[in-house]
């Protein structure tokens, strides 16, 4: 138990995991680290998991929170045309959580850098105790002398394009609601229990992969709004469209298999972009077009108002409303 261990055995086992970034022109063990920002900009973010309405801890394992922790931080950089460079992650415990959890939380931090966002690294943060899990990061980014691709520059005319996963995360959150969760508790997965694709649909909501380098490719390639769907393709198009003045148009048979899941699942952190008419960058598809505002319908599909589709932490936290 991490209670009988103490702090600095705590954070050796964190440090031990977490080597220096690319980027990082002085790691952890000082009082602050510093960050080489080579544009002369700093992109900032920050999300916060919360045990409870953010994840259990029957589904999530230590190295799947980490992963995730990362996975949504790093997304957020990239939907604003950025390159990330860095994490700083915040850690409240339980003080009778064992070791083990911690070194693999630590793992799958490293590892989402290494794999979705190369070069950056946790560079420090700070460690407490608590009743409640919580899992709080801050994510550095860098635009290499770009202008940043906000949610506000979509215009008539634009194509409205993806890249990454629509509905698998949602579809996952949705088998885990509906099959191991009784009584009000979560129980733990039973994968001899799932069905077929339903494995890969909890993967995709307990380790999320954004495509990451896709966002400094939008902007690179002109893109003139972009965002991170991490709370329903419609819902978050819909903030798009508000952002920007316009509607955007959707059309379900780019939306996949399951329009529905696509239109209502978050967590899988796609990025939503739009760009000029004409060809995409390479890892984007086209999904509709950006049209003049129709009053009241910020966001269509097939031509028909979108409902109220899409994950509210304060309306739907606790349960699975997609």
């Amino acid at each position: 138990m991490i209670g009988e261990v103490g702090e600095g055995r705590v954070l050796q086992t964190i440090l031990a995991r977490t080597p220096a970034g690319a980027y990082a022109l002085l790691g952890p063990g000082d009082d602050a680290a510093v960050v080489a920002a080579p544009s002369g900009s700093v992109v900032v973010t920050t999300d916060t998991l919360v045990e409870g309405p953010d994840f259990r801890a029957a589904w999530s394992g230590g190295y799947d929170l980490g992963w995730k922790a990362a996975a949504v931080n790093l997304a957020d950089v990239a939907a604003m045309g950025a390159r990330p460079t860095a994490l700083l992650v915040a850690l409240a415990v339980p003080k009778d959580r064992r070791l083990s959890f911690i070194a693999a939380l630590a793992d799958g931090f490293r590892d989402a850098c290494a794999g979705l966002a190369p070069g950056c690294a946790v560079v420090g943060g700070d460690l407490t105790v608590s009743a409640t899990l919580t899992i709080a990061v801050t994510a550095l980014g860098d635009l290499e002398g770009r202008a940043p691709v906000t949610r506000s520059g979509a215009g008539v005319g634009d194509d409205v394009a993806i890249a990454g996963e629509m509905g698998a995360a949602g579809h996952g959150l949705s088998v885990l609601f509906r099959r191991f969760h009784q009584d009000g508790v979560a129980v733990p997965v039973d994968p001899a229990a799932l069905a077929e694709g339903e494995s890969e649909a909890i993967a995709a909501q307990l380790r999320p992969a954004p495509p990451i380098g896709l966002g400094p490719v939008a902007a690179i390639s002109g893109a003139t709004a972009m965002m991170d769907v991490s709370d329903g393709l419609a819902l978050d198009a819909g903030r798009m469209a508000e952002a920007s003045g316009v509607t955007i148009a959707l059309d379900s048979s780019a939306l996949g298999a399951h329009p529905h899941r696509a239109l209502a699942g978050g967590e899988d952190h796609a990025l939503l972009a739009t760009f000029p008419a004409g060809p995409l960058p390479p890892g984007f598809r086209r999904i509709g077009s950006v049209q003049a505002v129709v009053p009241g319908a910020p966001v269509l599909c097939d031509g028909e108002p979108v409902g109220p589709l899409g994950w509210d932490p304060y309306r739907d936290g606790g349960t699975d409303a997609r």
